[in-house]
């Protein structure tokens, strides 16, 4: 397939916003992919939360994640889902984790916190509100790039 025709497949496969933010919600983990200083990536599974326009990540902060983010604070992140190769979806985001909030997090308050702890908690625990461990703590990614797709899109094309 040509590069052109290979882009108009993908936008026929990329999810709207709606579809992109619902996916978002739904899912529960996702695969983070870090670099260290000598360049090597790291990629390891997390739970998240999506707020409609960050995804907040829950680290713990003794993990290479965290120390590499420290270091150097581009990410990426990808979910998906499905089985069969029609069925397959997901989201890849990427840009810079902001640290939000004390590390390790003990529930200090911290407003900006307020809204994805209450997703998280609800999300994860089933409780109204988080439960803080003194081992993990927040990580946002306004993503700077989004890319999408779904393959059950391609049996309508």
């Amino acid at each position: 397939m040509t590069q052109n025709g290979t882009q108009r497949r993908g936008r026929r496969i990329m999810m709207s916003d709606a579809e992109r933010d619902t996916y978002l919600t739904e899912q529960r983990t996702c695969r983070v992919a870090t670099v260290s200083a000598d360049g090597a990536p790291h990629v390891g599974a997390l739970w998240f939360v999506w707020d409609g326009t960050s995804l907040w990540l829950y680290s713990i902060t003794r993990s290479r994640r965290w120390a590499q983010l420290r270091k150097d604070p581009r990410i990426a992140v990808v979910v998906d889902d499905g089985t069969q190769y029609a069925d397959l979806r997901g989201v890849e985001l990427t840009g810079t984790a902001t640290f939000v909030g004390e590390a390790p997090r003990t529930g200090e308050p911290c407003p900006e916190l307020d809204g994805p702890e209450a997703l998280f908690a609800a999300k994860y625990f089933h409780l109204d509100e988080m439960p803080h461990d003194g081992r993990h703590a927040w990580l946002r990614l306004a993503p700077e790039s989004v890319v999408s797709w779904d393959f059950r899109k391609l049996a309508a094309l």
